[in-house]
């Protein structure tokens, strides 16, 4: 047996629950980690909530990105072997000591990264690198904007723009934020509370807009975000945390030749993950193993405080990575 968190019932933070559950099982083509650190991501937040049930052939435990230990190789698996210290893209269950995972979705832990460092990547890399890169096909030169930029997605995003050689935008609320969103790489940080961000956009272009866009808002940024889009311009919705309904102008999406899709990770196919992961070993592990890559600013809470995790995240003023460290990467807590 060993330790995991449970959601008792849909609700708030209060509904995640210590227990003891089955050891997993590497079937073929699969590995079992032994979980040193697990990313917390709003997938996670939404699923606690009843409104991102886990696919039919994954595990009903949260969590989805880990950093561990190759604990054991299935039948067919030659790339890793017992011992390997690794990350990896969960299918769901990455809340737990032990996590089984298609080897396909996991990476080798980068040179130089601690466990709760590696444990903040896959989620955030595997979706940024799926959505602007291999499918918007973000270019050296582009200009790119992203909302929620000091979010662990936006900060990805920031960087892996800035290793296209991109100009990028970032959105963010407070002071604190801006400065980190700076200090991971964008060149223009806007409030969007006190500051128009088309407005700002477009100036900063010389009225041209944004080549992409990023967004998790929905609701009046859809309509916004066609507005400070360039020509021939792609707009990717990840999220819609300010509402699912939107009001838009079309003439606008063919005046301007706009591309607008909308992207989740978690459905997705083996195969198709672990062409992101081969994407990602090829194109952005060298840059976080040569320290191009600035590292995540990162919060730990201890895998059994997993609803107080839950809890910093829902707080507004969270920027950064939540990290839940297990009994085997004690020594790593700061919370």
């Amino acid at each position: 047996m060993m330790r995991a968190i449970a959601i008792d019932q849909p609700g708030g933070p209060e509904v995640l629950t210590p227990i003891d559950a089955p050891m997993p099982y590497a079937y073929e083509g699969e590995l079992v980690i032994k979980v040193h650190a697990a990313g917390v991501n709003r997938p996670d937040i939404l699923q606690r909530m009843g409104a991102y049930p886990p696919p039919k052939d994954a595990s009903p435990l949260p969590g989805l990105e880990v950093a561990g230990m190759v604990e054991k190789v299935g039948r067919g698996v030659t790339k890793f072997k017992v011992g390997d210290p690794v990350v990896a893209l969960c299918n769901g269950g990455g809340y737990a000591e032990y996590v089984s995972i298609p080897s396909g979705q996991t990476l080798p832990l980068p040179k130089g990264w601690t466990m709760a460092e590696g444990a903040a990547l896959p989620e955030t890399l595997f979706t940024v690198q799926q959505t602007i890169i291999d499918r918007a096909q973000l270019r050296s030169g582009k200009t790119v904007l992203i909302h929620g930029g000091a979010g662990g997605i936006g900060a990805a995003a920031i960087q892996l723009a800035k290793l296209k050689n991109c100009f990028v935008i970032a959105t963010a609320s407070s002071e604190e934020k801006l400065a980190y969103v700076t200090a991971v790489g964008a060149d223009l940080a806007i409030n969007y509370l006190t500051e128009d961000f088309i407005e700002k956009t477009k100036t900063a272009t010389q009225g041209k807009g944004a080549d992409v866009i990023l967004d998790i808002i929905g609701a009046d940024y859809v309509d916004r975000n066609i507005r400070a889009a360039a020509m021939d311009g792609t707009i990717v919705q990840l999220a819609n945390l300010g509402g699912r309904e939107a009001t838009i102008t079309m003439g606008l999406i063919v005046a301007k030749r706009l591309t607008l899709f909308g992207s989740t990770l978690r459905a997705q196919s083996n195969e198709v993950k672990s062409q992101i992961a081969n994407n990602l070993l090829a194109q952005v592990w060298p840059a976080l193993e040569s320290g191009q890559f600035i590292k995540p600013r990162i919060t730990t809470f201890a895998l059994e405080d997993a609803s107080k995790a839950h809890a910093a995240m829902d707080s507004a003023t969270h920027f950064g990575k939540i990290v839940l460290l297990t009994q085997y990467n004690q020594d790593e807590h700061n919370d």
